[in-house]
C-alpha cells in the first residue's frame, strides 16, 4: 500500500479512505480524498451540507454499504454538481451497489469534466452499457480505451470480441482474442471465450477445438467442464461427455450443475450452449474473472474488483445464477449477510442452484440471530428431499454453533446414514458428531467418531488436536495424547488454539514451566481469547507467579467468557487456584463450517 504524503494524511486519517473502485484507482482516489476535503464552496451553508454529505458517504464507504456511500454522494453532488472527484467517489459507489446505469451516467459525466483523461473505468462500464444496448460498435470504440494492466487488459479484450461477435464479425472476435497476450493465465480465457464465440456462431468443429484446448489446461474448472462436456452431448459424443463430468464429480462430489448435466444426457438430451448470445458471452467473462478475485482481493471492501466484476455480469445477465452465488458469498465475507440473503433469492426458482442458495439464505439468517427461521427453513428442505445432504449439514453446523449438541448429532448422524462408504471428505461429518457427542458427555461415541475422522485423513491437525487434547483431559492415553498433539502443533504453530492445547496439557500432567511457554505464545496469537488467558492465569499460579495470576485471570473476566467459565474465573481471583475447581476444560477446536472445508483445510 502507498504510505500517504505528510499533506494528505490528516484528510486520509480523517475520511478514512477504503473505497478504491477497479484497478488502478487506489492512486487516484487517495489525492482526490485530500482534494475534495479541501474544497470551500462559496456560501458556509453549501459547504456544511457538502462536509456532512461527503463525510457520511466515505462513513457508509468504510462500512461497506455501498447504497449509502451512493446516496450521499449523490447529495453532495447537488451542492457541487460538477465537481470531479466526487463524481469519481459517486461513480464506484454507485457501480459497487449494482446500478450500472446511474454509473454509466456518471462515467459520462467524469469523461466530460476532464476531457483529457481516459479513464478506462469509465469506459469500461460505458462499453458494457452499449453491449446490453447492442450498440456494437459504440461498445467498440469505449472498450478499445478501457484496457490498461493485466486484469483490465483481459476482461477489455474479451468485451470487445463480444461486441465483435455482436455484430457479426465471429473471424475479427476470433483475432482479438488471439492477438492479446500475457500472462500464462490467460490462455484459459482465451481457449473458453473462443470455443464460445465458435460455437454461438455454429462452428462446431473449431468450437470443439477450443474447448478441449481449455479442458487440457484445466480440467477442474467448472465452466470448461461444462462448456466441453456439453458439445461432447451435442456432436455425437454422449459417453465421452459423461466422463467428463464424472471425472469431475469423482473430485468435486454432487455439484448441481454437473449433476443436472449428467440427467440431461442420461435422458438422451443433449446439454445446451454454455452462452445463448453475445450479451451472456460477456457476462460469462466478468462472471469468470470476478469470481476469481473477489476473495482473493486484499480488501474485502467496496473498493473490491470482483465486487465491481460481478454487478457488471449481472447487469448483461440479471439470472446468471453462479454470478449470483459468487456475489451473496462475497457479501458474506463482508459481514453483510442481509446483503447476500437479498442476491440469494434472487436465483432463478427453476435453476440446478437454487437449493444451494435456500441453504446459504438460511445460514445467513441464523448469522442474524434469526435462528428459528433458520431451522424451520432448512427442516421444509430435508423434508421434500431427505438425501440432501448439504441441507443436513448446514443444520447441523447451526444446532452445533448454537450448542445443541444432542440435537446436532442426531442430525450429523442422518447425514453418515447416506454415506454407503465413507472416504476422506466424510472425516468432517464424524468429527462434528465427534464434537457433538464429547460436547453431550456420550465420550465412547465420541471417541470412535473421532478415531474414525482420523483413519479418513490421518493428519487432520484439528481431529488430532481434540483426540489428543480430550485423552489428556481424562488422564488416558497420556503418551499418545500428548503424540497427537505435538503433530498438530507441529502442523499449524501459529494456530492460539492449537497451541494452547498443548500447553493445557502440559498444565494437565503437571509439567508447569513447560506449560507456561506454550501458554504464552498461545495468549500472543489470540490475546483476546478468554480462555486461553485463563489457562495462563491457572498455570502461572501453580509455580507461585500469583500477581501474574491475577493480572491473567481479570484479563479474561473482561472478555466475556461463557457464564460457567465466569462464575470459576470471579472464584479465584477472590480465594486462588487451590481453593477452586480447575478451569473448564479448553474450547481449543470449536471450527465453523467455513474453516474446515472437505479437503482439510
Amino acid at each position: 500500500m502507498r504510505r500517504a504524503s505528510p499533506i494528505r494524511a490528516a484528510a486520509l486519517a480523517a475520511t478514512a479512505v477504503v473505497l478504491a473502485g477497479l484497478p488502478g484507482t487506489v492512486a487516484a482516489q487517495t489525492s482526490t480524498a485530500a482534494a475534495v476535503a479541501r474544497r470551500e464552496p462559496v456560501r458556509e451553508t453549501a459547504r456544511t451540507s457538502l462536509a456532512g454529505d461527503y463525510l457520511a458517504a466515505r462513513h457508509a464507504s468504510v462500512g461497506r454499504d455501498a447504497a449509502s456511500a451512493a446516496a450521499y454522494y449523490r447529495a453532495a453532488l447537488k451542492a457541487d454538481p460538477r465537481n470531479p472527484d466526487l463524481l469519481e467517489f459517486a461513480f464506484y459507489a454507485v457501480l459497487a451497489d449494482g446500478d450500472i446505469d446511474e454509473a454509466a451516467k456518471l462515467g459520462e459525466r467524469l469523461l466530460q469534466a476532464d476531457r483529457t483523461a481516459r479513464n478506462p473505468n469509465a469506459r469500461l462500464v460505458l462499453g458494457i452499457r452499449s453491449l446490453k444496448q447492442k450498440q456494437y460498435t459504440s461498445a467498440r470504440t469505449q472498450l478499445g480505451q478501457a484496457a490498461r494492466g493485466p486484469v483490465t487488459d483481459l476482461i477489455a479484450t474479451l468485451m470487445m470480441a463480444w461486441a465483435q461477435q455482436g455484430a457479426g464479425d465471429t473471424k475479427g472476435a476470433i483475432d482479438t482474442i488471439d492477438r492479446l497476450s500475457g500472462p500464462d493465465w490467460y490462455g484459459i480465457f482465451k481457449d473458453l471465450h473462443a470455443g464460445l464465440a465458435y460455437d454461438l456462431a455454429g462452428n462446431k468443429k473449431e468450437a470443439g477445438k477450443r474447448f478441449e484446448r481449455a479442458y487440457k489446461l484445466d480440467s477442474s474448472a467448472l465452466r470448461v467442464v461444462q462448456a466441453w462436456g456439453g458439445w461432447l452431448s451435442r456432436n455425437g459424443r454422449r459417453d465421452e461427455a459423461l466422463k467428463v463430468y464424472q471425472t469431475f464429480d469423482a473430485s468435486l462430489p454432487r455439484h448441481p450443475l454437473i449433476r443436472s448435466a449428467m440427467a440431461t444426457i442420461e435422458k438422451g438430451d443433449q446439454v445446451p450452449r454454455l452462452v445463448e448470445s453475445p450479451g451472456a458471452g460477456a457476462a460469462e467473462a466478468l462472471y469468470g474473472l470476478g469470481a476469481a478475485l473477489a476473495r482473493r482481493e486484499e480488501e474485502l471492501s467496496l473498493a473490491n474488483r470482483g465486487l465491481a466484476y460481478l454487478q457488471l455480469a449481472l447487469y448483461l445477465e440479471p439470472n446468471h445464477a453462479l454470478a449470483l452465488l459468487s456475489l451473496a458469498d462475497l457479501y458474506e465475507a463482508m459481514k453483510k449477510p442481509e446483503l447476500a440473503i437479498a442476491v440469494y433469492k434472487r436465483v432463478p426458482e427453476d435453476s440446478p442452484l437454487r437449493r444451494n442458495a435456500d441453504i446459504q439464505m438460511s445460514m445467513n439468517l441464523d448469522s442474524l440471530e434469526r435462528t428459528d427461521e433458520a431451522r424451520e427453513a432448512l427442516g421444509k428442505l430435508i423434508a421434500a428431499r431427505g438425501d440432501d445432504v448439504d441441507a443436513i449439514m448446514a443444520l447441523g453446523n447451526i444446532l452445533r454453533d448454537r450448542k445443541k449438541y444432542a440435537e446436532c448429532a442426531d442430525v450429523y448422524t442422518k447425514a453418515l446414514d447416506l454415506v454407503k462408504t465413507p472416504t476422506r471428505p466424510n472425516w468432517t461429518t464424524f468429527y462434528f458428531r465427534g464434537i457433538c457427542y464429547e460436547r453431550s458427555k456420550q465420550w465412547p461415541k465420541a471417541e470412535a467418531d473421532l478415531k474414525k475422522a482420523l483413519e479418513l485423513f490421518p493428519e487432520q491437525p484439528h481431529v488430532l488436536n481434540y483426540l489428543g487434547y480430550s485423552w489428556i483431559d481424562q488422564h488416558v492415553n497420556l503418551d499418545e495424547g500428548m503424540r497427537l498433539i505435538r503433530k498438530a502443533v507441529d502442523q499449524r504453530p501459529d494456530d492460539g488454539y492449537i497451541v494452547d492445547s498443548l500447553g493445557w496439557a502440559y498444565y494437565r500432567i503437571g509439567e508447569y514451566d513447560e506449560a507456561i511457554k506454550h501458554l504464552e505464545r498461545a495468549v500472543e496469537l489470540k490475546p483476546m481469547d478468554p480462555t486461553i488467558n485463563d489457562h495462563l492465569g491457572d498455570a502461572y499460579w501453580k509455580v507461585g507467579r500469583q500477581l501474574e495470576a491475577k493480572f491473567q485471570w481479570t484479563h479474561a473476566r473482561d472478555l466475556k467468557p461463557e457464564p460457567e467459565d465466569l462464575a470459576k474465573i470471579e472464584k479465584k481471583l477472590k480465594v486462588g487456584l487451590d481453593d477452586a475447581p480447575p478451569s473448564a476444560a479448553a474450547e481449543a477446536d470449536k471450527p465453523k463450517p467455513a474453516e474446515t472445508g472437505n479437503n482439510g483445510g
